[in-house]
């Protein structure tokens, strides 16, 4: 299964796109460019920069690995976000976002995964043929 029949192909650029966005605002916030000012590590503890590392790192990959088409960068950026919005459900605060931002990663998993059950279904419907 692959990511190269024309209609997941575009799909599939669009969310990486969307995921190296998100990855890049994780990077720059890591980097103290945007949020609270100070010292990033000190602002999100050991545990929180290490985990918003974690997030930040996935996300780049997973844009390479939809970008070329890849099935490894959807089940990655699907992983990510579920880790993400798990850490959020559970009440931890180093993994802040808002209700607007929850709402959006919550549907950027799904479409992810609609990605992926899209990509199977035509490439079962592929090898009927």
């Amino acid at each position: 299964m692959d990511f190269r029949i024309e209609p997941t192909g575009i799909y599939a650029r669009v969310l990486a796109v969307i995921s190296l966005f998100l990855g890049l605002s994780d990077a720059a916030r890591l980097l103290g460019v945007t949020g609270a000012s100070g010292s990033p590590l000190a602002t999100l503890g050991p545990t929180g920069f290490i985990l918003l590392t974690v997030l930040s790192t996935s996300r780049l990959f997973a844009a390479l690995g939809l970008w070329m088409k890849a099935q490894w960068g959807a089940v990655l950026l699907v992983i990510a976000l579920a880790v993400e919005i798990g850490f959020s459900l559970a009440g931890n605060l180093t993994v802040r976002s808002g209700l607007f931002g929850f709402i959006f990663k919550l549907v950027l998993m799904l479409a992810t995964i609609l990605l992926l059950v899209l990509a199977h279904n035509l490439d079962r419907r592929q090898r009927a043929d």
